[in-house]
């Protein structure tokens, strides 16, 4: 979630102006949805929007700077220090075998049954074709990067 705006905060660097309508949208869709219904839906199911809302907003920032180069070093450093982007996931994002990964959540050992990693890392190809694999942690249907 980015930083409060307040009389101390320092003015964004050139070229916010731009984004700044794109990433004022991914805000309006994270307030939408904390103000939906959560009935019927368990734990971890109502917090799946946010994890995806959260990860198109890291994955545009990546974009715009590693891919398209449309920001500068400055500007990315200021959104990755005012929170528009998750730092750790963008890092994770760089290695190889990790492009496509959908949250932090999904490789740390800790948080999975049996140590391993979670099953939307599986590639699809090692698993039954007729069997829909869903994340229990943020919703996600495949992240391995071999898909």
């Amino acid at each position: 979630m980015p930083r409060v705006k307040t009389l101390r905060t320092k003015k964004p660097p050139e070229g916010f102006a731009e984004i700044e309508d794109t990433l004022l949208d991914f805000a309006n869709r994270l307030k939408d949805i904390e103000t939906t219904s959560h009935e019927g839906k368990r734990k971890n199911e109502s917090l799946w929007p946010v994890f995806q809302i959260t990860h198109q907003r890291s994955r545009y920032i990546y974009d715009l700077y590693y891919t398209r180069e449309a920001i500068s070093s400055e500007l990315y450093q200021w959104l990755l220090k005012q929170g528009y982007a998750d730092g750790n996931l963008i890092a994770k994002w760089k290695k190889q075998g990790y492009e496509k990964l959908c949250c932090l959540r999904c490789i740390q050992a800790k948080e999975n049954t049996f140590n391993a990693t979670c099953i939307c890392r599986v590639p699809k190809s090692k698993l039954d074709k007729d069997k829909v694999v869903e994340c229990v942690t943020c919703g996600c249907r495949g992240c391995a990067s071999s898909d």
